[in-house]
């Protein structure tokens, strides 16, 4: 009978994420994810396979609560301009609390990734897509309220928002200045009003 896995998966892929994010992939050693998730090589390896399925395992795992994050921004909101300043808030915050200095996750990886690697490309466009199609949603519903014109390209837009709060993460790890973030933010929502 085999024994009961005595640790939580959602934990342990947190915490593997967390170091992949902050060290990259390629300098990450498994003995590092080891350390940090508390588990032994044969129990990680049995559990989420080699470094490499850990990384994709790692990219689903944000991917899943990142966008959670995003969502909840429009959700929360009456107005989609007001969402979309809720996002920038919560990016510029962990910029300036700490945290958010490591960047995005996917876009790090984006840069760190090489194209030969599919699987993890395939993961990273997927991310960029389901981040599209969030801002798209929230435009859409946007538009139907009257707060964008109906000639307004949503596709566009919601690859543009995409972009720029990617950029804005970038920016933030040279410049954590939030009077710096909080221009670009202001400049980005310009495109809403």
């Amino acid at each position: 009978m085999a024994r009961p896995r005595e640790f939580d998966d959602h934990e342990v892929l947190e915490s593997v994420m967390r170091t992949f994010w902050a060290s990259g992939y390629e300098a990450t050693s498994v003995d590092d994810l080891c350390e940090t998730s508390g588990l032994s090589r044969s129990s990680l390896y049995s559990a989420f396979g080699d470094k490499h399925a850990l990384l994709l395992r790692s990219l689903d795992h944000y991917i899943e609560v990142r966008i959670g994050r995003i969502r909840k921004c429009f959700l929360g909101a009456d107005t989609l301009r007001n969402g979309l300043a809720a996002l920038a808030t919560q990016i510029i915050d962990d910029v300036i609390a700490g945290p958010g200095r490591r960047g995005c996750f996917i876009g790090n990886c984006a840069a760190e990734i090489t194209r030969g690697d599919r699987q993890a490309m395939a993961l990273i466009r997927s991310g960029i897509d389901i981040m599209e199609g969030v801002f798209r949603e929230a435009l859409a519903r946007g538009r139907s309220r009257g707060e964008l014109s109906g000639s307004t390209d949503i596709d566009a837009l919601s690859r543009f928002l995409v972009a720029g709060f990617q950029g804005l993460r970038l920016v933030g790890k040279a410049y954590p200045d939030r009077k710096r973030l909080e221009d670009i933010a202001h400049v980005m929502l310009r495109c809403v009003s």
